[in-house]
């Protein structure tokens, strides 16, 4: 066991650390992710840090200070639950990262051993967790290729799990009343895998409601939990909903069916919590990259601004005493765990993370409307600068005014930044999320190629030297960029991509081909001209650009087997390129091992770039 403070850089105010440049040190600065909270033991905490050098939990005793590291092992740990009552970890036990495994605990005190939470389980991927406040009973969601997704009840620890659900298409655990006595299932069994409906079941299975804004798969608006209420007897759930265009909560009292609209009146994208006292929520706006917090008030109806620097919140959670707790970073900024009582909760020791440069905010017209974009340079640069376009995964999710280390150390290194929130993107309303239907990656690569075309004109690019990368999904649009624009591309660095689509669909997880399938329209037997034409594949031969390739052997979102059929072809035609495989998943939890893969992208860079 070490505490936080244990595992920080070793050379942390030595020469060897003054040495160490300043893109390094963002890397292995020690970070702490915003602290979850047990809900009737509030003084007991878990977090994540990389103070040992790998992302690992570990338990915060804030009654006595203490901290101990929960989990060690070799490509790192992410995923935990603290149970209600503070007694136990529950943490996800997979193989370096293949995310298919089994939920472990140990005592949240220590000194004991980790044992298999749910023995009767057989390994999968997780599909949701919830646990009682009774510290018994728990409900477990599972996923598999051969099953699909089923969710099991275990009355008490070391009872034989009983499955109460099971269906071929997604669907996950959403959360458990406080009493226990209901069940909150996201599900996808009308076949759209980007809009869940909501079904509320008892611990034996049986239905109490149902709420399906598709109207049967009809119509593509989603739902998702937000959670019961946390009082004794109050059977109202937070529901996200998409009526009105973009994501806004409401509450479903799931007894009576009432539905009370909140009708905040905020432009962007909206989530929230309860207060522990479940008088009001803490709302999470987010809109244009940037995102601010606000109290709702049941009583008044009162939208009160919980006040936040400018920037991006990237979690918060009400405490007990009524204040919130947020971990905030900018683009310039490290991030910070702060309280509205003042002050930071959790700073942990050692070499703190050097500042960035602030981004740019960009409004580029696009095929499908205004396209945002952020770009970011070295202090006092003029251009025309070496450029690189770092292109978001997801797709639905979106690059914010938010602390990245690698942007920020290709901008160390004299290039300009420039990141495309395409549609596809989340926080610019339903419809720009959605837009990706059938034409899946060449949507998003025509709002990239109207940004290149401001980059340049502008004057801020050198159109000889532009460079498009990105990880997953941005690995994929990176591939399949540098094959149908050959000559806009000087340089294609790809991380964990889909290169092969039609093979990356036969060996990815099950809830991603159920995605695809959104996306595309059916399999790759039912729709084989639509996966052709969405495949970096197809495309190869017309490859211009060197391409550099890194991937995790034990991926199951973009599988190893698809990148190498990409990588045969490209040497076949003796292409120039490089590969990096690595012993993780889909991306890696070791800070040495993201350093290692961020030096490789800009040697290759330099190296191929005039």
């Amino acid at each position: 066991m070490s505490d936080l403070g244990a595992g920080t850089d070793a050379g942390a105010g030595t020469d060897a650390a003054a040495e160490t440049p300043d893109w390094e040190k963002r890397f292995r600065a020690p970070r702490v992710s915003l602290p979850d909270w047990a809900e009737d033991a509030p003084d007991r905490s878990l977090f994540v840090s990389n103070a040992t050098g790998t992302y690992e939990l570990y338990a915060w005793d804030r009654a006595t200070g203490e901290q101990r590291q929960v989990t060690d092992r070799p490509n790192g740990t992410t995923d935990g639950i603290l149970s209600p009552d503070g007694e136990w970890i529950w943490w996800f036990n997979d193989t370096d990262g293949d995310e298919f495994g089994v939920w472990m605990r140990q005592p949240f005190a220590g000194g004991g051993t980790d044992e298999p939470a749910v023995p009767g389980l057989e390994a999968s991927y997780p599909a949701g967790l919830a646990l009682a406040r009774d510290g018994r009973m728990s409900v477990v969601g599972r996923s598999t290729d051969d099953e699909g997704s089923t969710i099991h009840v275990v009355r008490a620890p070391g009872a034989d799990p009983v499955e109460i659900y099971r269906h071929r298409e997604s669907a996950g655990v959403g959360d458990l009343s406080h009493d226990g006595s209901l069940i909150a299932v996201e599900h996808t069994e009308h076949g759209d895998a980007m809009h869940s409906t909501l079904r509320v079941i008892r611990p034996d299975g049986s239905t109490v409601a149902e709420l399906d804004d598709t109207e049967g798969g009809t119509v593509e608006l989603g739902l998702e939990v937000l959670g019961f209420a946390p009082v004794a007897g109050d059977t109202r759930l937070l529901v996200g909903h998409q009526r009105r265009g973009r994501w806004e909560p409401m509450v479903w009292d799931v007894a009576s069916g009432e539905e009370t609209d909140l009708a905040l009146d905020l432009p962007g994208d909206v989530s929230a919590e309860w207060y522990p006292d479940g008088s009001a929520l803490l709302i999470a706006h987010s809109f244009e990259a940037r995102s601010e917090l606000f109290r709702y008030v049941f009583a008044s109806s009162e939208l009160i601004e919980v006040e936040t620097p400018a920037g991006s919140v990237s979690g918060a959670t009400a405490r007990p005493d009524g204040s919130v707790e947020y971990l905030w970073s900018s683009a310039a900024e490290p991030p910070v765990v702060r309280s509205t009582t003042g002050g930071v909760v959790l700073d942990p020791p050692g070499m703190k993370a050097p500042a960035s440069v602030p981004v740019e905010d960009v409004w580029v017209e696009g095929p499908g409307g205004r396209v945002h974009a952020l770009a970011q340079k070295p202090a006092g640069a003029t251009g025309p600068l070496p450029t690189v376009f770092e292109i978001h995964g997801g797709p639905t999710w979106h690059d914010s005014d938010a602390f990245a280390a690698g942007p920020a150390a290709w901008v160390d290194h004299g290039y300009a930044v420039v990141r495309v929130n395409y549609r596809g993107s989340t926080g610019y309303g339903r419809e720009w999320t959605d837009a990706l239907k059938h034409r899946v990656g060449l949507i998003e690569l025509e709002d990239i190629a109207a940004v290149r075309e401001w980059a340049v004109t502008s004057g801020l690019a050198d159109p000889d030297r532009i460079v498009l990368a990105g990880g997953s999904w941005g690995g994929y649009l990176t591939l399949l960029g540098v094959g149908t624009q050959p000559d806009s591309w000087a340089v294609g660095l790809a991380a964990v991509p889909v290169a092969d689509y039609v093979t990356a669909y036969h060996d990815e997880m099950e809830a991603l081909k159920a995605m695809d399938r959104t996306l595309l329209g059916g399999t790759p037997e039912e729709v084989p001209e639509r996966f052709e034409a969405s495949s970096p594949l197809t495309y190869v031969d017309a490859v211009k650009a060197p391409v550099y390739i890194s991937a995790g052997v034990n991926d199951p979102r973009c599988p190893i087997r698809q990148v190498e059929n990409y990588v045969d072809r490209l040497k076949a035609r003796d292409a120039v390129h490089e590969v990096y495989r690595y012993d993780a998943g889909h991306g890696s939890l070791v800070v040495d091992e993201r350093i290692k893969q961020v030096r490789l992208e800009l040697d290759f860079a330099a190296r191929h770039l005039r």
